[in-house]
């Protein structure tokens, strides 16, 4: 199979350019063209891929060759742009940065010759004049495997700060395809782990995006980055397949664990129903997780815990990712029913997946505010931010890996879980140290560490032939 769809890489210096900005309106903006626009996001951000959601009306998908793997990135990718026209991939950092001490890795360099795709490089103009010739010129000369194909000039400050620019620029043999003034900050609020989620401004964040895509298309030449994109050529190799991935999938289910004789959540016996926990509160989760798990037999629901007070009927296991629930503690601890219900299908043995902020969730408290209990161990805020990919193997057998399985994943948190007893680790990780991470008890399995599934697809497979036999 070749993957045709026309394609382009939207990059910076470094962060702080602009390239949230212009990515995410050049997807608002090609799609109110009508084109059909797939969105992408390189690295583990959850939060852009929101923006790009509501800009494109496609879901926002991730390209990360650390959690990944490299020979994932054009399949995936190829997945998400399946009956597209166009495909925005916005980068991350700066265009050369990747994973520490890892070399290009991960970095959106290295995506984007991956995909064989042009590079737009966003450079903040605001403090310079001809300097920004040489700045172009070495990220154009820096790795010959890499295209920038031309420059989106950002915070332009007026028609004579503009033509410096495009002067000294002419020489460079890189085109300026667009050209954004200094104008004030769309309302994209951030706070302690960056933009605030669309899913807990959904009314602003339309507003945000919109003005986005105004701002890009009346900046920036459109036809002629339809034309670079267009001009990308063809992709060779099959799109990932979630029913394939899974079917190729080593099967090795866990020993199943007793039902209590009263109460519990027996599963239905040919498509186990497995709750997803989303809303405001629970906004991280990579796409692919839930179409392995249907891929794999389940049925997927979602629910949200900060409004519904019960599991959904026949909840034969739980999934409960990333997001911000330090944010909503005491709106997670107020809704007494939902922690009930969730404590009573993990102790029936049921499986639970739980990431970060779903860690959190599972433990006796956030702060002083009781939540589930499941674990015995509490949480509370820290200063220190928490940041960084880990290679981890699993210690323990559990609902979603064997012990010895070795999987990539990566942390992102400002809190600490001081654990009580009853629970072995989940993995060992080196962060540069090794150390122990995580819970595993009973069908429950609770880390810090947020995983991509697709490499691993096993994983979902393993979940859901537990939820069949608990």
């Amino acid at each position: 199979m070749v993957t045709s769809v026309p394609r382009l890489v939207v990059a910076a210096p470094a962060s702080g350019s602009g390239k949230t900005t212009v990515a995410t309106g050049l997807m608002a903006a090609f799609a109110a063209r009508g084109l059909a626009v797939s969105p992408h996001k390189v690295g583990p951000d959850y939060i852009d891929p929101g923006y790009h959601s509501l800009a494109a009306g496609r879901v926002g998908r991730n390209l990360d060759a650390y959690l990944c793997g490299e020979g994932l990135i054009a399949p995936l990718f190829a997945h998400g742009a399946r009956g597209c026209d166009i495909a925005v991939v916005e980068g991350v950092m700066g265009l050369f940065d990747g994973a520490a001490g890892e070399g290009e890795l991960a970095s959106t360099a290295q995506v984007a010759k991956l995909l064989r795709a042009p590079v737009v490089l966003v450079v903040d103009a605001s403090s310079q004049s001809r300097s920004v010739a040489a700045l172009v010129h070495g990220f154009a000369s820096w790795d010959p495997g890499v295209r920038v194909a031309g420059v989106i000039l950002n915070k332009v400050g007026s028609a004579r700060h503009e033509a410096m620019l495009r002067e000294a620029l002419d020489a460079s043999g890189v085109p300026v395809l667009g050209v954004l003034r200094r104008v004030p900050q769309v309302d994209t609020p951030s706070r302690h782990l960056g933009l605030v989620p669309v899913a807990e401004r959904r009314a602003e964040a339309v507003q945000a995006v919109a003005a986005m895509a105004a701002q890009v298309a009346a900046g920036c030449d459109l036809e002629a980055l339809e034309r670079l994109a267009r001009g990308a050529g063809a992709l060779p190799g099959d799109a990932w397949d979630a029913a394939e991935a899974v079917a190729s999938s080593p099967s090795s289910p866990p020993e199943p664990l007793p039902v209590p004789e009263h109460g519990g959540f027996a599963p239905s016996s040919l498509r186990p129903v497995v709750a997803l926990a989303g809303g405001p509160a629970f906004t991280f989760s990579y796409a692919e997780h839930a179409e392995l798990l249907r891929a794999a037999g389940a049925e997927v629901v979602t629910f949200d815990p900060l409004r519904d007070e019960r599991l959904p009927e026949g909840t034969g296991g739980l999934v409960v990712g990333g997001g911000f629930p330090e944010v909503y503690a005491a709106e997670l601890s107020a809704n007494e029913p939902l922690r009930a219900a969730v404590a009573g299908l993990a102790s029936s043995g049921a499986p639970v997946a739980a990431e970060c902020a779903g860690l959190l969730y599972l433990c006796r408290e956030l702060d002083g505010l009781p939540l589930c209990g499941v674990l015995d161990a509490s949480a509370r805020m820290h200063e220190r931010l928490t940041l960084g990919y880990r290679d981890a193997v699993a210690v323990s057998d559990s609902v979603l890996a064997a012990a010895g399985t070795r999987m990539r994943g990566h942390e992102f948190h400002r809190t600490v879980v001081e654990p009580g007893a009853g629970a072995a680790a989940a993995w060992g990780v080196r962060a540069p140290v090794r150390r122990l991470e995580g819970f595993v008890q009973r069908g429950v399995h609770a880390s810090y560490l947020h995983t991509h599934w697709a490499s691993e697809p096993g994983v979902a497979r393993r979940f859901v032939e537990r939820c069949l036999t608990s």
